[in-house]
């Protein structure tokens, strides 16, 4: 989701939340009344926690980036145990190129303000040195490619710092069709070479919005691995933006990983809609691809999109077409707030996940694929 058009007003921070989870001890509780067990506090505070669609905020207009974090946004932050933070919008139209020029300005002196929690990222070391630095890693990126004119626009754009670029958002562009076209022509010529490009410079190329056909060539075209960085399995929920078993072994098969996300509508078609159901899609990866194809990529900030203000939930919602199926809700219940990684990884715990697996679905996966993508 996360369509830049929309976003048009401010949200409020979440409650702030004690710091002491990253503790040990038997057990530790949230504002919310939430408990988490010393072993679960351990997994994630021991992991490298990459969130592959986690934007920094919902709100992408100016008063959002032109500030310095609140106290609470900070603490936030820093109780989420989330180091990696994939930042991205949906940049597309006849402007897409100013559009974006103006948002790498935007974000990045924003991360530059806040550089006392944030930093930016140019190699996978990148995200180590943040977790031993006690930093949150902004990788910043894009979820349409249409800002691309022409080939050598790859390679400009990866110097100013984007290092992930989704090749189509829900519709056709220049690069192929999006996961709500009628029709799926597939990459295109002008497609091939961007690929092509992007291998080239070491940008991460995703196709968690394109077109079955799209993503399945893209598979294909591309010698290195890519990645999924935010959608579900179409065999549990049966939704035109999620993905095949075809595309998510196809992807497995080279080498990429799949990221989960916890949009409502996208993780279970009927109610309650839980964290559990979550979970059901990283285990549906895993048994059809092995647990090293599978992470997580929320598609939401700390605090999710049902706390928007209303009539900025309005044009958010409007901005889809009506396949998309978004209910009341968007959120999912019990992975919508800033520890939501904790409750993910008390639902795999009870699973009997073992903890290696856990803490390649938290971020290891990525943290692999990216280090491959962009080098050490």
């Amino acid at each position: 989701m996360t369509e830049i058009s929309r976003r048009t007003a401010m949200i409020g921070g979440g409650a702030m939340l004690a710091m002491s989870l990253a503790t040990r001890g038997d057990a530790a509780a949230t504002d919310a009344g939430r408990r988490y067990s010393s072993r679960t506090i351990d997994i994630v505070h021991e992991s490298m926690v990459i969130d592959m669609l986690g934007p920094l905020k919902l709100n992408l207009n100016p008063k959002s980036y032109s500030t310095r974090l609140s106290a609470r946004d900070e603490a936030d932050f820093r109780a989420s145990g989330i180091t990696g933070f994939h930042h991205s919008a949906g940049i597309g139209g006849p402007d897409a190129h100013e559009g974006a020029l103006a948002f790498f300005a935007s974000w990045g002196n924003f991360v530059a303000r806040n550089g006392h929690l944030l930093c930016a990222i140019d190699k996978a070391a990148d995200l180590s040195r943040a977790k031993k630095d006690g930093k949150c890693a902004v990788i910043m990126g894009l979820q349409n490619s249409d800002h691309f004119q022409n080939p050598s626009d790859v390679e400009y754009f990866y110097g100013i710092g984007q290092r992930v670029s989704q090749l189509t958002y829900n519709s056709q562009n220049r690069l192929g069709s999006g996961s709500t076209d009628r029709v799926d022509g597939g990459v295109s010529d002008f497609g091939v070479q961007i690929i092509r490009e992007m291998n080239r410079v070491g940008m991460l190329i995703d196709v968690s919005h394109c077109g079955d056909r799209t993503t399945l060539d893209a598979i294909e075209l591309s010698p290195k691995p890519i990645a999924i960085t935010h959608s579900n399995c179409r065999a549990i929920v049966d939704h035109p933006r999620l993905k095949t078993d075809e595309a998510i072994r196809a992807l497995a098969k080279k080498g990429g990983v799949m990221g989960i996300t916890g949009v409502r509508s996208f993780v279970s078609s009927t109610e309650p809609t839980t964290i559990r159901n979550v979970a059901d899609h990283v285990e549906h990866v895993a048994k059809i691809t092995g647990i090293e194809h599978v992470g997580i990529g929320t598609d939401s900030d700390l605090n999710g999109y049902d706390d928007l203000p209303a009539e900025m939930n309005r044009q958010m919602r409007a901005a889809y077409k009506d396949s998309y199926q978004l209910r009341d809700k968007i959120d999912v219940d019990g992975f919508d707030h800033p520890r939501k990684i904790y409750d993910l990884t008390e639902e795999l715990l009870r699973r009997k996940w073992a903890r290696t697996d856990i803490q390649a679905v938290l971020g290891g996966n990525f943290q692999r694929l990216l280090a491959a993508t962009w080098g050490g």
